[in-house]
């Protein structure tokens, strides 16, 4: 009895201390690209504010007359710009689905080319 009773003590000591560790969520990495369009939209004016991590909104444009697998992508409501197209079809084809996506900016670089500017991660949660 004893025995069994310092086991339960040793288990409820440990749930309890990993009880207090952060929780690990995975997610897959499944693009890295530099934002299109940049030049056209509000980012210079937030682009002090912005910081490597921060997240991204992807929002699907099927309509968008340009391009029907238009991505794109907004900071803190703001529109930044759009996945370029030849990144987009298969993100296009995921949120089409209902997976779970999600961005954030993974390097923020001063520099004259616009493409350059801003690179972005896009994960999916499994």
């Amino acid at each position: 009895m004893a025995a069994r009773v310092a086991k339960v003590l040793a288990f409820l000591v440990a749930s309890i201390a990993f009880a207090g560790e952060p929780r690990v969520e995975a997610r897959i990495l499944i693009q890295s690209s530099p934002l299109a369009g940049f030049q056209f939209y509000g980012g210079k004016a937030l682009w002090s504010d912005m910081k490597v991590g921060d997240p991204l909104t992807l929002v699907r444009e099927p309509d968008n007359p340009y391009d029907p697998n238009a991505v794109r992508v907004e900071w803190r409501g703001e529109k930044l710009g759009y996945v370029p197209r030849v990144d987009n079809a298969d993100l296009a084809r995921h949120m089409d689905r209902g997976t779970n996506v999600e961005a954030r900016i993974s390097r923020l670089t001063e520099d004259r080319s616009p493409w350059k500017r801003i690179r972005f991660d896009v994960y999916v949660r499994p």
